[in-house]
């Protein structure tokens, strides 16, 4: 009859596939046990690894009753943690606390998140420009498009049409990111065809972003992009309670609706413990191109300082609205590339600058 040291050293061989780590060590394996000839444990998985249940389940059965004297196995399901929203108690109530352990990527130094309340305010936009700008300026850059329902990351860079190299299988699956303009960057539009909704609820969903964090070989990155869909769903929980992270920049325009949900994409980063290292307000003016001089407030005005005032946190650019931004976003060469003299371009290559000089630091 096997004892239970030699379930646990079973079970110990049952990884999370993000991390490659044993469940045993991560603690979501617990209580192991042998009643007669029946082995019992607890899984207490936390909400982003939700999507793994039934492949652990799976494994942790076949390894026990592959020990001698055991017939069954009995697996006691924990509420998932991790996974749902955090309550208004924030961090004096002990929110903080009950988040999983934070696990950095290896080889990359920095991850900044761009975020953004509501769509349409070009956070992508931000996202692959300043990855771009940052990469400009002799540092070595990943971009990780979150928006998994909604991935233009692909589009914008000029290479929605390659596929990204994957070896392995299971929890020792490697993804090799595409190189383009600089950068390394992964995408679930890399994956799906043209016109191919993702129909995924969150689980699925947290389990393709903790493979693009942890199965991706992005080798050695001083900083690693996130650009995360709109909202404060699934995706940024995910990202917030994953790894570590410098800091998240929000992402708005001047306009007021875009502010009220600025202010609900802030405040979900500061109560998960993240930084926000700035605001930047992006289409604060439009420049028409057969009148560079002149400037229009189409949103309004003032919206992106009043936020960063309001949280205590930097007004990071304010990039204006022109057609190269447009432009080099279609023909897949983004503005900090194709029109490097525009007032966008040299908006994004400052902004860059100012995060090099606060956050990052070259190898």
């Amino acid at each position: 009859m096997a004892s239970v040291e030699q379930a646990q050293a079973a079970l110990n061989a049952v990884q999370d596939a993000g991390s490659g780590r044993s469940l045993i060590e991560l603690g979501w394996i617990q209580q192991t046990r042998l009643v007669d000839d029946r082995a019992l444990f607890r899984l207490a998985l936390p909400g982003f690894a939700q999507s793994q249940r039934d492949r652990i389940a799976a494994e942790a059965k076949a390894a026990l009753l592959a020990l001698e004297g055991i017939n069954d196995v009995q697996i006691e399901l924990e509420q998932p943690s991790g996974g749902a929203p955090i309550g208004a108690a924030g961090h004096g109530a002990g929110g903080q606390g009950q988040l999983p352990e934070r696990q950095a990527i290896p080889g990359v130094r920095q991850v900044i998140a761009v975020s953004s309340g509501k769509g349409g305010v070009g956070k992508s936009t931000v996202a692959v420009n300043l990855a771009c700008a940052l990469a400009a300026s002799g540092l070595k850059v990943g971009l990780l498009d979150a928006d998994i329902y909604g991935p233009n990351a692909p589009t914008m860079l000029g290479v929605a049409d390659r596929t990204p190299e994957v070896s392995g299988e299971g929890a020792q699956q490697l993804m090799t990111p595409i190189e383009t303009c600089g950068i390394a960057m992964v995408s679930m539009g890399l994956l799906i065809q043209e016109n191919q909704p993702v129909i995924w609820r969150g689980p699925m969903l947290n389990g393709i972003i903790r493979q693009f964090l942890y199965q991706v070989a992005w080798g050695e990155r001083d900083v690693l992009i996130v650009d995360l869909p709109p909202g404060t769903g699934d995706a940024q929980l995910t990202i917030a309670q994953a790894v570590p992270m410098a800091g998240a920049i929000i992402v708005t325009t001047p306009q007021l609706v875009s502010l009220a949900d600025a202010r609900r994409g802030l405040a979900m980063f500061l109560q998960m413990g993240v930084d926000v290292l700035g605001v930047v307000e992006n289409m604060s003016v439009f420049i028409p191109p057969d009148a560079p001089d002149k400037r229009y407030a189409l949103f309004g005005s003032g919206g992106g300082s009043r936020l960063a005032e309001e949280a205590g946190v930097p007004l990071l650019a304010e990039l204006p609205l022109e057609m190269p931004v447009r432009e080099g976003g279609d023909a897949g060469r983004p503005v900090v590339l194709s029109h490097p003299e525009s007032i966008s371009a040299r908006g994004f290559l400052a902004l860059a600058r100012q995060l090099s000089a606060a956050h990052l630091v070259p190898a």
